[in-house]
This record gives structure tokens, sequence and C-alpha cells, in this order.
């Protein structure tokens, strides 16, 4: 037993009273360091030139001219391909999309690909922050499995609430094969509304239905993608009929970006406000990193008839081609007071976001696989990434990235362009720097006999 002495000890009593500060202080200190919420918007065809942050002088975009302003804004960032499904079964698993099989590298047709999906083998983004705690939720288009098994409360989101197709009415959500496609989780569960509004409204409720545990929002825009239907424009498509020729009912002009386009982006902008204004509403924009991003770049043409669609700036190409204007994209990331605001000229990737979500969230690099790096490094300035190539494939057509040079491969012809003093991807060097061809091109062969290695086993 204490003696009587020691036990009124005014030393042993300082000891008590700092061990119990010391301990509070350290409960306080955790409570601080809860992770994240992670709120990743990514907008559909959004070419590099769209937004106002990027240049853009016809069309407004002002709530995502201040996310930029409060972001580190990439001016190198691409996405891992130039099509819709490629993008984001990359970017949710962190994984080139040809690991998980050919088709991967086009977007999956309601028509041709209804019986597939992503790989339940694929681990996601979604599935690793669950397991770390987090609510999980995807608003918006999937494009990654037309039935059940493959829907994105299969592949780790608590809640599902948009599309599956590619390609829906923005008014009466109905596909080009004239069918309904809005679900509630699991079922087609129909809704008015223009689906721009309906996301950033499924959003705030889910933010505030879970703003005391972190949670992790998803919201890929149907925006800009086709039919090109602004808020006021009417719908184009009913269920039961099939509009594989649909005319989309864009107005052709020679000088400016459709006026569709524009209120399509416009209302990409306002929803992208809503879902900033429902954080600071509910006081969790500190603790809230978020990402905006597009899934490739933008279409300037589609046929004879569809012209000046939307803008990819300085860059060469379109959607569905490997120059720049078909995978670089915007990307904004933001997290107050961790993240500091400015611009980065490093190379980054789509699948470069999840081991990036995973360091913010806490989870070590053992629990998954990837393909990408940890962007965290880049929050203060004067860091840098590490040296990789960075590689693209779709069908016949290839790219691989290193520094300042690119090699396109289409149908064997080499393309090399010197992106640092030719942005725009005008003048074939291939025949001047036959040693850089080389290099890339082994490059790319032993990518290619790496990832189709990796798919074989989901083909078993």
């Amino acid at each position: 037993m204490e003696s009587p002495a020691l036990m009124r000890s005014p030393l042993l009593m300082t000891l008590q009273i700092t061990v119990c500060c010391l301990l509070a202080c350290s409960f306080s200190q955790a409570a601080e360091q809860q992770p994240p919420n992670i709120v990743l918007i990514m907008a559909d065809d959004l070419g590099y030139g769209d937004l106002g942050c990027h240049g853009n002088k016809q069309v407004k975009t002002p709530h995502i001219d201040r996310l930029s302003d409060a972001s580190l804004k990439f001016t190198d960032f691409h996405s891992a391909g130039a099509m819709c499904t490629p993008t984001r079964a990359a970017m949710l698993t962190g994984q080139y999309q040809q690991r998980f099989g050919p088709q991967f590298e086009s977007a999956l047709s309601g028509k041709s690909n209804h019986d597939i999906g992503l790989p339940h083998q694929a681990l996601t983004m979604a599935e690793l922050l669950k397991q770390q705690g987090y609510a999980t939720a995807c608003f918006g288009k999937w494009h990654l499995g037309y039935q059940s098994p493959w829907l994105p409360t299969n592949q780790g989101f608590d809640l599902f609430r948009g599309l599956t197709s590619g390609d829906g009415d923005h008014h009466t959500h109905v596909d080009r094969s004239g069918n309904e496609d809005w679900w509630h989780n699991n079922e087609v569960s129909m809704e008015k509304g223009y689906t721009a509004d309906l996301l950033s409204k499924y959003s705030a409720e889910f933010m505030e239905a879970n703003r005391e545990r972190p949670f992790f929002l998803y919201v890929p825009h149907l925006a800009i993608h086709f039919p090109w239907q602004g808020p006021q424009d009417p719908p184009h498509r009913k269920a039961g009929q099939d509009y594989h020729t649909d005319k989309w009912g864009i107005i052709p002009d020679p000088k400016h970006v459709s006026p569709h386009t524009r209120a399509m982006i416009e209302s990409l902008d306002q929803s992208v406000g809503e879902i900033l204004s429902a954080l600071r509403r509910l006081d969790l924009e500190k603790n809230t990193l978020v990402i905006f991003t597009s899934d490739n770049g933008g279409y300037l043409n589609y046929g004879k008839n569809f012209q000046n669609i939307s803008s990819n700036g300085p860059l060469r190409g379109q959607k569905a081609t490997l120059y720049e204007g078909g995978h670089r994209v915007p990307c904004l990331i933001a997290w107050p007071g961790n993240i500091t605001a400015g611009v980065t000229d490093q190379t980054a990737h789509s699948v470069d976001l999840l081991p990036t979500l995973a360091q913010a969230a806490g989870i070590s690099a053992t629990n998954f696989q990837t393909d990408g790096l940890d962007l965290s490094p880049l929050w203060q300035p004067g860091r840098t990434l590490a040296d990789r190539d960075l590689f693209w494939r779709m069908g016949n057509n290839s790219a691989v990235r290193r520094g300042q040079w690119k090699l396109c491969l289409k149908n064997n012809r080499s393309e090399l362009f010197n992106l640092e003093t030719d942005l725009g991807e005008q003048q074939n060097l291939s025949a001047e720097h036959p040693e850089i061809v080389k290099s890339l091109s082994q490059a790319l062969k032993e990518w290619e006999e790496d990832v189709d290695t990796s798919a074989k086993q989901f083909s078993k």
C-alpha cells in the first residue's frame, strides 16, 4: 500500500494532471485526424479547353473556376482511355484497364456487351475505402456493366442512383436502345428530372446523412455526353424506340461552341457549385478532399453534321483518338489546409487517383495493387514525381509517353512528338530520332505483354 505521504505528493499530482492533459490532447488530435471525406466528380467528354479556368471565353464556369483557384491544378493530367468505359475501369481500380481484358479498351455497348462488366476480382477504390469505414455512394453514369452482378452496389458502393449505359437521354433517361435506364441500387426506378440536377440533389442528401463519418462520394456526370441537351432543351427519346441513328438535335455553328453543349457545361458547373455549397453548409469543407476531372477529351466534330461540339484548346485530336486531345483532361484537386493551391506541370494519370486517395485515407500500399503513383508529394510546392512511362491502347492504335516525348503508333506507322515544343503534335520527329522511337517502341511492347498476360486470368 502506498504511503499517505506519497499519495499526497505534489509531484505525483502534477504528473497525474500532466498525463491527463496529454491523453486529452492525444484524443483531440485523433479526432482531428479523422480520415478526410472524399468527393470525386468526373465530367463526361469534357474537353481540355471547355472551362473558363482553362481559357474558354465562350462558356461561363464560375463554380469550377473558383474550385480551380483553391486547388492544385494539373496542366498535364491524362485519362487512361480516350473513351468512357476505359477510364472508369482504370480510375476506380488504379490499374490499366487492359489488365481486365481487351473489351475495356472501348466503350461497353448495351447491345454487344450486355452480359459483361468490371470483374469482381478487381478491387475498386470504393471497396478499399469501405473497408476503412467509409460510407460510399455512386450517383451518375456507371458504364462498367449493365446487369445486377456488375452494378456499383456489387463493386463497393453502398448506394447507387443513375444510369448504367453511356448515353441516356438527359430528361427521360432512356438509352439508345430504347431501354429505361435509371436505377436505384439494383433496380430500374424511373424518375423525372434533368440528370445533372438529380445528381446534385442525391449528393447533398448523401453528404448530410453521413456527415458524422467519413464518406466517399463518386459523381460521374453524364454531361457533356450526347445526346446534347441543355436543361431547357426538349427530350429526344422515349422508351421502346431504337435511337442508334438519332440526330441528337444539335445545331451546327461554324464559329461558336454549340449552344446545347454550352448549356450542358454551365449546368455541370452549377451542379459542382451545389455540391461544394452543400459541403460548406454542412461544415465539411475543411476535411474533404475534392477532385474534379473528365473521363476523356471532348468531341470537336461528330459525323458530317455536328461541328464545334466542345473544345480541346490547343490540343490535336478529340475523343476516341490517342492524340493529346483524346486524353489530356482537366484535373483539380483541393483539400483546405493540406494541399497548397497552385499549378503543376507534373504528368499524372487516372491510375494515380486510387493510390492517392488510399494515402489520404491512411490505407497501406500493401492492401492494393496499382499501376499508379501517389500524387500527395505534390501537395507541397517544389516536389516532383518519380519518372515513369505512361501507356494508352485502343485496338490497333497505341501510344507511350516518356517525359517530353510521345510516340503514337497507328497501324504500325510511327509518329514521334516533342510535347515540350509541340503541344499540338504537328511535327513528326520519328525520322530525326530513330533511337527514341526504338526505345519507346520496346517499352510499349513490354507493357502490352504485361497487361495482356494479366488479362488472361479474367478470361478463364
